[in-house]
């Protein structure tokens, strides 16, 4: 059983927190930014100063790579992403890429043995904060292998047009990455034919840890969702003049239905609770109203509704209430649903799940098995190579803000786990 440094961790943890210091103890840092830019320049220099081999593709990602024992073995990989929302936290996604930096720092400082090539990886534009869709790079390098479903939104030109959502110098994404010294060779990109399996370590993002009293979690799949707008369609007509008993408001309709649908979905999830089954997790965090004037009666009125789930037949039945409830009418309002966009559950290769959960249990952490109802690089990755996740518990759940934390010594438990679940798939014949 082999352990990282917490001495080691502890200063990488408070060197990338000053790339895109917000001042307020988070950081903006999105991807190919100069802040960026700074992240990917220490992830050189700290690699390079432990002999790796520095390699990135022609998207940005970037790879650090130390060679094993064995000439003929594929690589094993480590990693996340460097970019965050803006003003977020310390730890989104460059946590996972610390773990790998710590992993290898590791290997070579005990020079400890491995027949795998080892190799850290950064991830370009993982959130999507500045050019969107999220998760956009390695929906490009998995694009092959991905669900045809999922492929539209993922085409090689249309993510090269993606328009900046804030303040940029480029006029879309495809001029960013032009212009980043950081842009290598495509035959650089990760593949089935050069990597052999990937570890991807994260916060949580939630609570769930925390509440348990556990430091660690072997992640065990990405939850399916699917993300809808629910769309009404009523009248307008002057707020002081026109009777109540007349009116067609849609806004109106889109509460009563809203309420309605929450009183539908909490008596599903009592029972699968009930039953001893995971609770679907639903949420309207979009809503639009029209003409959105405070004299005017609302003719329009439409919410999105994201409801997630790691059993594709409870999605099934949450799609089913909503679309019976959709054919009624609400305060003498149409409702109509359109789909935005989906995914089907991502279940991650049991045999690395395996190994992260026996490096737990000979470590005597407190850890347990958990599920990811978040999106990450890792769950495309997994259609292309084996794959697994592992989450370091989460203070007060909060991700995607300042306050998000995660302690040193959690992430140095996160990493021993990642440390000694790679060396047991390195040993594996099956890899």
């Amino acid at each position: 059983m082999y352990k990282c440094s917490l001495e080691r961790m502890s200063d990488k943890i408070k060197t990338f927190s000053k790339f895109g210091d917000a001042g307020h103890g988070g950081i903006t840092r999105y991807s190919l930014s100069p802040e960026a830019h700074m992240a990917r320049e220490e992830f050189v220099r700290r690699m390079e100063a432990i002999g790796a081999k520095i390699e990135c593709d022609d998207l940005a990602c970037m790879f650090a790579t130390i060679e094993g024992s064995d000439p003929d073995a594929k690589r094993i990989v480590m990693g996340s992403h460097c970019d965050s929302v803006k003003n977020g936290g310390n730890y989104d996604g460059i946590e996972g890429v610390m773990t790998a930096m710590e992993v290898l720092e590791t290997v070579v400082a005990e020079n400890i043995p491995h027949k795998h090539p080892l190799t850290a990886m950064i991830w370009t534009n993982e959130e999507g904060s500045l050019y969107p869709p999220a998760m956009m790079v390695s929906g490009i390098v998995c694009y092959d292998y991905l669900p045809d479903y999922l492929k539209p939104n993922f085409m090689y030109d249309k993510m090269m047009a993606s328009k900046p959502m804030d303040k940029s110098e480029f006029a879309n994404f495809g001029e960013a990455l032009a212009a980043t010294k950081f842009k290598g060779p495509k035959e650089n990109r990760l593949s089935p034919d050069k990597y052999c399996a990937m570890f991807e370590t994260h916060l949580e993002q939630g609570p769930i840890l925390e509440d348990n009293g556990n430091e660690v979690g072997a992640v065990q799949l990405v939850m399916g969702m699917f993300n809808y707008r629910v769309k009404f369609h009523g009248f307008t007509a002057h707020a002081g003049t026109f009777p109540m008993a007349k009116r067609h408001d849609a806004l109106h309709a889109a509460a009563d239905f809203l309420c309605k649908l929450h009183e539908r979905y909490d008596a599903m999830n009592a029972e699968l609770v009930a039953q001893g089954d995971y609770e679907f997790v639903f949420t309207t965090g979009e809503i639009y109203v029209h003409p959105c004037i405070h004299t005017c009666i609302p003719d329009e009125a439409e919410f999105s509704l994201d409801v997630r789930h790691p059993k594709q037949e409870v999605l099934d039945k949450c799609m089913a209430v909503l679309q019976e409830m959709a054919a009624e009418e609400y305060q003498k309002c149409t409702c109509r649903v359109e789909e935005q966009w989906k995914r089907d559950p991502v279940p991650f290769d049991s045999r690395l799940i395996g190994f992260v959960e026996e490096s737990m249990e000979e470590m005597g952490c407190k850890w347990q098995k958990i599920l990811s109802g978040a999106g990450h690089d890792a769950q495309f990755c997994a259609y292309v190579i084996p794959t697994t996740m592992i989450f370091s518990r989460t203070k007060d759940g909060l991700s995607h803000c300042e306050p998000e934390h995660v302690s040193d010594e959690d992430c140095t438990t996160a990493a021993t786990a990642t440390l000694n679940a790679v060396l047991k798939c390195d040993a594996s014949p099956e890899f």
